[in-house]
């Protein structure tokens, strides 16, 4: 029997190794702060509080609440994530219609409370169904939801009734919204920072 010789400078190149793929960020701490301080700003105008914060969240509106909740959004459909992909870039867009129309007073006086009333009952219905969604998610998410929503009732009766008080009530509703989003995006960033769990989110 022949033994075959191998000349290792005959030999096959190793086929490459496929690149490691590098990770992508959640994008949740992102998408719940900007919601959370432009839901904060807004609803300390809402509730009363001070009356001029109702111009200075349109800034907000259009950069942070709007332009980075929907980068956080796409970035949500990239990593499969159909409840934050879809929940982000609704919101930011939310945002972005409230800019456009409190940004031009003849748009924001043809549309009048009623008009608003519409359009938050809109996102009232919509809200309703992300909360439902919600319930497979986390515990934070789940309150965030349920308040919002709550929120998003006072404020829609309010604008169609014309009531101050149940306007407020909105507002006060938004702020506890608001705390309990920046709760989340805290707990995720930190927990991603800390690489362990610092602050809980209830998962289901």
């Amino acid at each position: 029997m022949t033994a075959t010789l191998t000349r290792p400078d005959l030999e096959l190149p190793l086929r490459e190794q496929p690149a490691a793929k590098t990770a992508i960020a959640d994008p949740a701490a992102l998408g719940l702060g900007a919601f959370a301080m432009t839901t904060f700003v807004l609803s300390l105008a809402n509730a009363g509080l001070i009356p001029e914060a109702g111009f200075a969240v349109l800034a907000l509106a259009f950069f942070y609440g709007g332009i980075a909740q929907i980068i956080a959004g796409v970035i949500e459909f990239f990593k499969g994530n159909v409840f934050g992909a879809t929940a982000f870039t609704s919101y930011g867009m939310f945002w972005m219609g409230f800019w456009w129309i409190e940004s031009n007073p003849e748009i924001a006086a043809a549309v009048g409370s009623v008009g608003m009333g519409v359009y938050l009952l809109g996102w009232t219905l919509f809200t309703i169904y992300m909360t439902i969604a919600s319930l497979k998610t986390n515990g934070v998410l789940v309150t965030v939801f349920t308040v919002l929503c709550t929120a998003f009732v006072a404020l829609t009766i309010g604008a169609f009734t014309g009531n101050q008080l149940i306007h407020e009530l909105g507002g006060w509703l938004g702020l506890v919204t608001a705390a309990l989003a920046a709760y989340g995006s805290c707990a995720v960033v930190t927990n991603a920072t800390w690489k362990r769990e610092v602050l809980p989110m209830w998962a289901k």
